[in-house]
């Protein structure tokens, strides 16, 4: 690199560094402002962040004035569908590059940057300020009320906003795992919910259903999610996480239960164990098609009963999984939904489209995206319970996967 070349780049960090810095201060819905101002002085043009909708279907702008945009029907979509970057001609000689927003695995939206080329020190930069955007985001949207508001296009009920304020982001992982989620409806939840932490060597995740769909329900998830956390911040194994979540349940809400299946996968060698506490069994995924009988288990009674009932231990079961295996976890109100004509949208057709996904290399996280979306809008689709998913996908350490586009 010359001398000047080094130079601009030397100075181009500088001003990263110093937006970096402001972004700590600066109020959320001052970060557009911030961002422009950096961009600027990087010689790139306008930018604007777009931040996804609560249920993924448009992509919002954080700049006042400017329309939403759908994620199914523009280039800005197609970026915050596969994660890739995209590049769209706007106007004689002016570009607009879409790059990702994202928060490790966890796609927040995307960034529009405006300019007249696309070097390797302009997309250099482009890609450190979205970074640093992804940062100032997600520590902003904690504590902040900017972005929900942004995020949402109807009032949420008091049921579902108490649930949302315990659950994890929707997508966690890194170069070897993912774990992803979804919940519907999205302003009316009662009582199902998911969980899912990431360490160095082991993935932990759970879905959870509540008895009944109201206040109730969602408090007893909310009491089964903190036993769930509590426990494993304990260091303590998958029998005792679930006896934690018995006893508490027993303790605080004698009248309530609540079904579930906990797990942990251990990413070195793919040993998956869940415990399964009266919900409808995982799914496995392997090779384009279901591994039918995998990982059905006799299941346990749901949590909340045994502490009452029973002195009989929680049985653990373990398989080990295949490189590129994706387990996937449900509650019944997936299977249940009505389509047109009154069918059930049913397990066969429900395990169809992850399969199908999968074969078109289609991110875990965009897969369960557009299942549920196809669930929610067929004709005459009537959601009778909450509607969640949760589906994880494994590659060993020594394995390095095939990027996921489109």
């Amino acid at each position: 690199m010359s001398g000047h070349n080094a130079g601009q780049a030397g100075g181009g960090e500088r001003l990263l560094e110093e937006l970096l810095a402001q972004a700590h201060s600066a109020s959320p819905m001052g970060l557009p402002v911030l961002v422009n101002r950096c961009a600027e002085a990087l010689g790139l043009g306008e930018v604007v962040i777009y931040l996804t909708d609560l249920q993924q279907r448009r992509l919002v702008a954080l700049t006042d004035g400017l329309p939403a945009l759908d994620i199914d029907e523009t280039v800005a979509g197609w970026c915050y569908r596969t994660v890739s970057l995209r590049v769209e001609d706007v106007d004689t000689g002016v570009l607009c590059l879409w790059l990702p927003v994202v928060d490790g695995a966890e796609r927040l939206g995307v960034m529009g940057v405006r300019t007249c080329s696309t070097d390797t020190v302009r997309l250099r930069r482009c890609r450190m300020l979205t970074g640093i955007v992804a940062m100032a985001i997600t520590s902003k949207r904690a504590y902040s009320d900017s972005f929900a508001r942004r995020a949402r296009v109807e009032r949420m009920q008091l049921p579902a906003e108490m649930l949302r304020a315990f659950l994890p982001p929707r997508t966690i992982g890194n170069d070897h795992v993912v774990s992803t989620a979804v919940l519907e409806p999205a302003y009316e939840i009662g009582g199902d919910a998911f969980d899912h932490s990431l360490t160095q060597s082991t993935l932990h995740a759970a879905i959870l259903d509540a008895m009944g769909h109201d206040l109730a329900s969602g408090l007893t998830t909310s009491v089964a999610l903190a036993g769930c956390r509590n426990a494993r911040r304990a260091g303590l194994g998958l029998i005792d996480l679930v006896e934690t979540i018995d006893q508490a349940l027993a303790q605080w809400l004698p009248d309530k239960y609540c079904t579930g299946i906990l797990t942990q996968l251990d990413l070195d060698s793919g040993t998956f164990r869940w415990c399964n506490c009266g919900h409808p069994p995982p799914v496995l995924i392997r090779d384009g098609g279901v591994v039918h009988g995998a990982l059905e288990r006799t299941a346990q009674p749901p949590m909340g009963l045994p502490a009452r009932f029973s002195d009989e231990p929680r049985a653990v079961h373990e398989v080990v999984l295949e490189p590129g295996d994706r387990v996937l976890l449900y509650t019944d109100g997936v299977t249940e939904a009505r389509t047109a004509g009154g069918k059930e949208f049913g397990m066969d057709r429900f395990t169809d489209s992850i399969i199908l996904a999968t074969a078109a290399g289609e991110l875990a996280a965009e897969s369960l995206r557009r299942l549920i979306h196809a669930i929610l809008d067929g004709d005459a689709s009537d959601l009778r319970d909450d509607a969640t998913m949760l589906l994880i996908e494994w590659w060993p350490p020594t394995t390095k996967p095939t990027p996921r586009r489109g």
